[in-house]
């Protein structure tokens, strides 16, 4: 099976654009394509690893939906346009107003360099935007229009300067870093250790599922979902990013230790550290939310894991340790994998681009902070903290493990890295590694 291609030309587009425009603000694509589509009596194939394709042009709008408003601009004042004034003066919520027929045609001009078929594409206006488009095209690749070209906003460029300073990024780093964000990496699987990688792809193909090894890891680019394979219903592949599977081998856990994952949702990285254990010693997760861990107790079942123990913690106050965890003073490993803004995961979901500000990031800035605090106590002597986020932001990274350090001199860096993409075709995350001395 062929994976599917955006089709501009579909004259439904116009309406579910205007549909989306009408969601609540923060709304996951996803989960309003999963929902919205079916009232709309359209189709949506959602197979992890492919999309319908009213789904896949939505996806290319979200990229490109600030593009699209530079250019009408640009085609509509005829002027020289500073993009740093411009930007500071956009706001998401301007989209409402703007034209499907204008968004649509400027989006197909950049993902597929040609106008969607349709009369109101034959008139002159459009000729002349034609003209525009590739007048500006061969200069995309500098200045600020390299930002908007690649779905990302020029006044995001201290931020990216940052980073490249803090994990010494060249400049072809930077615009590798910036194209990649155009682009959905694929469905990344965790193969559980009894399985050799080759034996897992072997199995997949023959289920259908489009697998492929890339540098001894194991993919998904298309066919028959995942989720529908034998080796899948039977826990020994998961779904899970190469960023997050290496967050999780940041967690240098032995069988027999004392595990707690503090912040573990669904549980993909509690499974991956598991895996690593035999199902020796304890891991313990904890989440804010019940249904997140009523998830990880059924991936943990269909997986055979048998170590994990469950429950909430609204990080308010010290985890109150588990007595085995108490008579050796705390555990050997702690993973904070703290909320963050999802800048690493724009690739997969761009439509979380354009919920990014100052004001949000502050305020989880501070969150990250406090689960910091809250689980140190937790961490025993001679036992490491593992810090995480899956943002490529500094303030939420190395600035933050910095001050961390700041305020608890007890405590050595060991390592921190920033994971995934550009490096590799993944989501981009980041790992930090600290230990607590002896005293």
């Amino acid at each position: 099976m062929k994976a599917s291609a955006p089709n501009f030309s579909d004259p439904r587009l116009a309406a579910v654009w205007q549909e989306w425009q009408k969601a609540p603000l923060g709304q996951a694509l996803d989960k309003w394509l999963k929902y919205q589509l079916p009232k709309l009596h359209l189709r949506y194939e959602d197979q992890k690893t492919e999309r319908g394709s009213l789904a896949l042009a939505l996806i290319e709008a979200l990229r490109f939906q600030q593009l699209a408003m530079a250019l009408e601009h640009a085609f509509a004042t005829g002027t020289e346009v500073d993009w740093f004034q411009w930007d500071a003066q956009w706001r998401p919520a301007l989209l409402a107003a703007f034209s499907p027929e204008l968004l649509w045609g400027w989006v197909s001009l950049r993902v597929s360099g040609k106008l969607p078929a349709g009369r109101q594409y034959q008139q002159a206006e459009w000729a002349g935007r034609r003209d525009l488009f590739a007048s500006l095209a061969p200069g995309a690749a500098e200045g600020p229009l390299e930002y908007l070209w690649h779905g990302l906003r020029p006044g995001w460029q201290p931020l990216l300067a940052a980073r490249a300073q803090a994990s010494g990024w060249q400049a072809k780093d930077v615009s590798a870093f910036i194209r990649a964000q155009i682009q959905t990496p694929p469905l990344w699987l965790r193969v559980q250790p009894e399985l050799p990688i080759s034996a897992a792809c072997a199995q997949l193909l023959a289920d259908e599922v489009n697998a492929k090894i890339v540098a001894n890891e194991l993919c998904a680019i298309g066919g028959r979902g995942v989720q529908g394979s034998g080796l899948y219903k039977r826990g020994l592949i998961e779904i899970q990013d190469l960023a997050s599977q290496r967050i999780a081998l940041a967690v240098g856990v032995a069988p027999g230790q004392k595990v707690w994952d503090a912040c573990a949702g669904a549980g993909g990285k509690s499974l991956a550290i598991a895996a690593g254990m035999g199902n020796k010693g304890s891991l313990y997760a904890t989440d804010l939310h019940e249904h997140k861990l009523k998830e990880l107790k059924r991936r943990a079942k269909r997986a055979n894991v048998t170590n994990i123990r469950s429950f909430t913690w609204n990080a308010e106050r010290p985890l109150q340790l588990p007595k085995e965890v108490a008579q050796q003073q705390g555990f050997d490993w702690v993973l904070v994998d703290a909320p963050c803004t999802s800048t690493g995961t724009w690739r997969r979901n761009p439509d979380a681009r354009w919920r990014f500000n100052d004001e949000d990031t502050q305020e989880l800035v501070a969150i990250q902070k406090s689960i910091l605090r809250m689980a140190v106590p937790a961490v025993r002597e001679g036992g490491h903290l593992v810090y995480a986020t899956c943002s490529w932001d500094v303030r939420e990274n190395e600035q933050q493990v910095a001050e961390f350090l700041a305020s608890h001199p007890g405590f050595r860096l060991i390592s921190q890295t920033l994971l995934g993409c550009p490096a590799e075709n993944s989501d981009t995350m980041f790992a930090a590694v600290l230990k607590r001395p002896v005293s």
